[in-house]
């Protein structure tokens, strides 16, 4: 595992189209119980060097009803988004994830875990890739969570940005995310 988080970490693969060059972002141990594949690094995670070291962090963790020491224990929490590097800034917020880093690192990688007892979707990149099969749009994937368990959960992205989807959707927050919160809090345990 470390090896392989070390080829990871310094990849190169895309570098030509990173504004602001590699900084592969991936936190996993073999024991990891939880795997957050999430969209891509911003910013702000890119220049700290930290996952979901951002507002979108601190909305996730509140959905997941866990605090700092929990969420940056790797043991808990694996960090594999679907690009590993800042994409950029697009129109509406940042560049989708480079296409390249799902089929060229998370097989090998999600084969490393001995423990995981649960794939957090986190976004339409992740569910697209990852639910490809249930052709339903995101919402309805988030609605229909149990559909997926015991494996995967489809979360929406907790960005700023989708404040306004969280507005449309007030169900979320409050029927889905006390489920999610019981349900980490056992996988924990």
């Amino acid at each position: 595992m470390q090896r392989l988080l070390k080829e990871i970490r310094t990849c190169t693969l895309c570098e030509s189209h990173l504004p602001l060059g590699p900084r592969p972002i991936v936190t996993a141990t073999r024991q990891s119980k939880i795997i957050l594949i999430g969209q891509a690094p911003g910013r702000k995670v890119h220049e700290s060097g930290i996952a979901w070291n951002d507002q979108s962090g601190k909305k996730l963790r509140e959905w997941l009803g866990v605090d700092d020491e929990v969420f940056y224990n790797p043991d808990n929490f694996a960090v594999v988004p679907m690009g590993f590097c800042y994409p950029g800034k697009g129109k509406s917020g940042d560049l989708p994830p480079r296409p390249e880093c799902a089929p060229t690192w998370h097989e090998s990688l999600f084969s490393k875990f001995t423990n995981a007892r649960l794939q957090l979707v986190i976004g339409a990149y992740a569910a697209n890739y990852y639910l490809f099969e249930d052709k339903r749009n995101l919402t309805d994937k988030v609605r229909n969570y149990t559909d997926f368990l015991p494996k995967v959960w489809p979360l929406p992205h907790p960005s700023p940005v989708n404040r306004f989807w969280l507005s449309k959707n007030p169900w979320f927050e409050s029927e889905i995310v006390p489920n999610l919160q019981q349900t980490i809090s056992q996988l924990l345990k």
